[in-house]
């Protein structure tokens, strides 16, 4: 295996590991992308070359935000307090975004926020259960620098669905790709389709959930029993005679 040593995300990016990872994904993109539709796609956070996943986008517009200024980012802003209004974003895509940020699962919910009903959002993550969680638990427990560069965790496919579930949404699908050893193997030709695998069975996965619609039940006043106006009236009859 590659040692990422004290090279910098973006060289680790241009090695046989990253470049691997990003051909992979740059090939499932537009697999996931293929039924969105409307006019905003965000992506949020930055993710090797700027806006590399959004080349097969069909919204009508694309923005990429990210917490720091760098090139191809159009929107500036901290992930987890979007400068959006609520329910104004027709699809989002996190690459890696919550692995790399101190609390996931505020990113998630903030996505949640401005994601409109029926919105999609999609999610690249390593498997923690693969040989690249191993690696990097590896990395962490004798010292040596962080692998994937600049990482923080590893979430599970299991969680993120619990998460997303809370959160809303209904899961469309999960695709897993990568082999489950972070080996250099032969990478695909750019117009190779990525070779889809189980989640499980797969060193990465990239989930793709729907954001679920709020429907409002019309709860119908009960009708009231008509009420005595004198206590102890007694009750009308249409009975005639003794």
């Amino acid at each position: 295996m590659e040692s990422s040593g004290d090279t910098p995300a973006t060289d680790w990016f241009e090695g046989p590991l990253g470049a691997r990872v990003l051909r992979e994904e740059a090939a499932l993109a537009p697999l996931a992308l293929d039924d969105v539709f409307g006019f905003e796609l965000l992506q949020v956070g930055a993710w090797g070359p700027a806006r590399h996943l959004l080349d097969g986008a069909r919204t009508q517009h694309r923005t990429f935000v990210a917490p720091t200024m760098s090139t191809g980012v159009t929107l500036c802003a901290s992930l987890d307090s979007l400068p959006l209004r609520s329910d104004s974003i027709d699809a989002i895509f996190l690459p890696h975004t919550l692995e790399l940020v101190e609390d996931p699962y505020a990113v998630l919910r903030e996505a949640a926020r401005v994601l409109c009903a029926e919105g999609c959002l999609m999610i690249c993550g390593f498997n923690p259960w693969s040989g690249w969680g191993v690696r990097r638990a590896f990395a962490e427990s004798v010292g040596r620098p962080v692998f994937p560069p600049q990482t923080q965790r590893m979430l599970s496919e299991r969680r993120l669905r619990d998460w997303v579930a809370l959160l809303g949404f209904d899961v469309d699908n999960v695709y897993g790709y990568l082999g489950l050893l972070p080996s250099k193997g032969r990478l695909p030709r750019p117009n190779d389709a990525a070779r889809l695998r189980a989640p499980w069975m797969a060193g990465a996965y990239l989930l793709k959930a729907r954001k679920r619609v709020k429907t409002l039940t019309l709860v119908r006043p009960r009708r009231r029993a008509r009420q005595r106006v004198l206590v102890g009236a007694a009750e009308p009859t249409s009975k005639v005679g003794p």
